[in-house]
């Protein structure tokens, strides 16, 4: 008996370790919930019961048959790692098919735990092509998105070794803003873009929390309205601090050049 509530006891660890993860990394709250239970159904822990939140995992568990279990862990709203999430979303299924035992799972997890992101390079590389496009697609041209391109580099930059180790979030995005705007400015007189509006807004799009934005959508609609208005609030408010950062660019932009934003 008391083997067997060691396993329940780890077959709620681990479904709790699943779920710390994908929410961890941008998952939403139903593939939260619906992980956690394939995982304690599948060991055979049908008292299983979890309140989830957009920072928190409530979970317990306990019967007449089944030991009682409560754990509740605080999960700060980071950022968002999909590589995690499509690896234990695909490793529940094959849980679920029987390929692992309860050990096997639970070290699975941890290594897809210990999964690093994306090198720093890549991630700069990445914020510049991603600008020039959304540069393009918006109706630049190609000066434009070389601008876009160059403006995105710096961006993340900015992000990464300066803003994420040593500013708040809030600091961070109004930083971000101010400094894409002051750069396409710059290179806006100097004769490298033609269309500054176009410049601006395709250089900011890798701030924008549009994973958040739409996971905050998505929860609302399934009925999680608490998750769903932090997770809204959150994304809101990265756009505010764009936005506020924008405007300070342009009146600095406006005080540099005496109040003629375009040549």
């Amino acid at each position: 008996m008391e083997s067997l509530d060691q396993d329940n006891k780890k077959v709620m660890e681990t479904a709790l370790l699943a779920g710390h993860i994908l929410l961890e990394n941008g998952a939403e709250i139903f593939r939260v919930e619906e992980t956690i239970r394939r995982i304690c159904l599948h060991y055979g822990v049908q008292s299983e019961n979890a309140f989830v939140l957009s920072n928190g995992i409530f979970i317990t568990g306990g019967s007449e048959q089944e030991k009682f279990f409560a754990k509740v862990q605080h999960i700060p709203v980071s950022g968002t790692h999909l590589n995690k999430v499509a690896a234990v979303n695909q490793l529940s299924r094959e849980i679920e098919a029987g390929y692992y035992t309860i050990e096997e799972a639970s070290m699975a997890l941890e290594s897809i735990k210990a999964m690093p992101g994306k090198r720093r390079r890549t991630q700069i590389l990445a914020s510049g092509v991603g600008s020039g496009a959304f540069c393009l697609l918006f109706g630049g041209n190609a000066g434009d998105s070389l601008s876009a391109f160059l403006a995105g580099v710096a961006l993340y930059w900015f992000v990464l070794f300066m803003g994420a180790p040593h500013l708040s979030k809030i600091v961070t995005n109004i930083g971000g803003g101010a400094l894409v705007t002051l750069l396409c400015g710059l290179m806006h007189f100097a004769g490298l873009g033609s269309h500054l509006n176009f410049m601006i807004i395709g250089s900011i799009m890798p701030l924008i929390p549009g994973v958040a934005f739409t996971n905050a959508i998505h929860d609302v609609a399934d009925g999680d309205y608490i998750s769903g208005s932090v997770r809204m609030l959150d994304a809101l408010l990265v756009f505010f601090c764009i936005a506020i950062g924008v405007g300070m660019g342009i009146s600095c932009l406006s005080r540099i050049t005496g109040g003629k934003l375009l040549p």
